[in-house]
């Protein structure tokens, strides 16, 4: 729901105020936030290489909409120029590097946090199905009678068959009782790490504003940009537009 949520700001922004960019923006938009859930749900991918793509293939359209505008598309060719050279031209400045600080500070930590849990639901599965003898079914369905088990503190307990119970049937049980108490003080410090400046939902929920101060400064620098693109690229195509 968070990235829908956040996919749904950036590319409203294009609708917004870029609609002449927004049908082929939202399509990097859609395939940005595509590789947010691939990362936070394990796939082998770094968050600076689909942070750079992003901004990678936004150029083109950027440039052929916002930079230098014209009345028919460029070129494939010219736009794969513009898109491998983005790095070297920077036309968002600092912004894809603020970008790439952010989701790494951000989602590494979520991953974490989701893979963890994973592995709660596991153990937590495997308890729960765990057979018992004849025996100890027989005990552990008596101590369900017991009022002390039953959350009646206030009643004596079953003197010492309820420990008796636990200690005879639940023995393997109880060696995961430590590990388990170190597993959720983990989980519990973790979860910090996922709230405030730096938590996933302030970032991505913010991402769309990087966006737009990215497009500023490329509308702001596009007489500067097109004196460096047009040296790289002209004779090169021989035309930019077909």
């Amino acid at each position: 729901m968070l990235i829908g949520l956040a996919e749904n700001y950036t590319s409203t922004l294009f609708c917004s105020a870029y609609r002449t960019m927004a049908a082929e923006a939202t399509v990097h938009v859609q395939e940005f936030f595509t590789d947010v859930g691939l990362f936070l749900f394990g796939t082998d991918i770094s968050t600076e290489e689909f942070v750079n793509r992003f901004f990678d293939t936004l150029f083109p359209v950027v440039y052929n909409h916002v930079i230098n505008p014209g009345p028919t598309d460029i070129s494939l060719e010219y736009a794969e120029c513009l898109r491998v050279a983005r790095r070297d031209i920077r036309p968002f400045g600092n912004i894809p590097k603020k970008a790439i600080g952010q989701m790494g500070r951000s989602l590494l930590p979520s991953r974490t946090f989701l893979q963890a849990l994973n592995l709660g639901i596991e153990v937590i599965n495997t308890t729960d199905h765990l057979q018992f003898s004849k025996a100890c079914s027989r005990a552990l369905l008596r101590m369900q009678y017991c009022p002390h088990c039953q959350g009646l503190t206030l009643s004596k307990p079953c003197l010492g068959y309820c420990l008796n119970t636990i200690r005879g049937c639940l023995a393997d049980v109880a060696e995961v009782d430590l590990h388990w108490r170190g597993y959720v003080q983990s989980l519990e410090e973790l979860s910090g790490a996922l709230g405030g400046a730096h938590g996933i939902e302030h970032v991505l929920l913010n991402f769309h504003s990087l966006v737009r101060d990215a497009l500023v400064q490329a509308r702001i620098n596009g007489p500067q940009l097109s004196e460096q693109v047009r040296p790289r690229f002209y004779p090169l195509l021989g035309q930019t537009r077909q």
